[in-house]
């Protein structure tokens, strides 16, 4: 008997639906896939996908008042940081490949962050975990400000992504036990055409379910690699988030 992944003409691991990665990982196959919708930022001419840059977050994290000390959750879990670098004018994000060692989300790419411990602040967490899996200083992040917690179908409580600043480009280095590899991707990159893509998936037990029981699951195809799930959910707020103050435009240039 063939199994869901080949009646669907998919290999386990995804390849078929994502070819051309450097680095296959394992995706679910929920039990019915529909195509998504458009990218946030479709009708955003290419020119202006251009020169995404820490200073462009950090004045769309302001106009939505997101650039203080996050809320805290009903129930806080985790927390991820968002570390963003100008390089060549362009914004770019620290990404790490997770260990295959790893009892969750093996071999996926993720932000920096982990599980809160007891008496923590969602910032200390983030800068703490950062630190313990790719050398991340702590001292050497700005805080920028906040974005919206979620949760994942894996674990209960929320996640909370912080945004922050670096001065250049870090010196990093993997811790093997958690870390597979550590690397970055321009927020440019990640706007370009071809590289979003939506997929509608019928789940249980999930926030944001239509009437129909379909959640949206976000991919990003780059270079060599494929992000998806929570990591790709963050970066869609973000980027939605970025693509919005851009169409309202600049108060301080427009006169608003």
């Amino acid at each position: 008997m063939k199994s869901r992944g080949e009646r669907a003409g998919r290999t386990e691991d995804g390849r078929h639906r994502f070819p051309g990665h450097e680095y296959p990982q394992v995706i679910p196959e929920p039990d019915e896939v529909r195509p998504g919708g458009r990218p946030p930022w479709a009708d955003l001419d290419p020119a202006a996908r251009r020169g995404l840059t820490v200073e462009r977050v950090a004045h769309a994290l302001a106009r939505r008042g997101q650039d203080g000390a996050p809320p805290e959750p009903a129930a806080p879990r985790a927390s991820v940081l968002v570390a963003l670098f100008d390089e060549g004018g362009e914004a770019q994000v620290v990404l790490t490949r997770r260990a295959r060692n790893l009892r969750a989300h093996r071999g996926e790419v993720a932000l920096p962050g982990g599980r809160r411990e007891v008496g923590e602040s969602p910032w200390e967490t983030a800068l703490r975990e950062a630190e313990e899996e790719v050398g991340l200083d702590p001292a050497a992040v700005r805080p920028l400000g906040w974005l919206a917690p979620l949760s994942t179908r894996v674990a209960s409580g929320a996640i909370v992504p912080l945004v922050g600043a670096l001065a250049s480009r870090p010196s990093l280095e993997a811790q093997p036990d958690e870390v597979e590899r550590v690397f970055t991707v321009a927020l440019t990159d990640l706007l370009a055409e071809g590289a979003f893509l939506e997929e509608r998936w019928r789940r249980e037990g999930l926030a944001g379910l239509d009437d129909e029981g379909f959640v949206p699951i976000y991919f990003y195809r780059v270079p060599g690699d494929l992000l998806w799930g929570a990591t790709a959910r963050v970066l869609t707020d973000l980027l939605s988030m970025v693509v919005e103050d851009l169409a309202l435009g600049d108060p301080r240039r427009t006169g608003g």
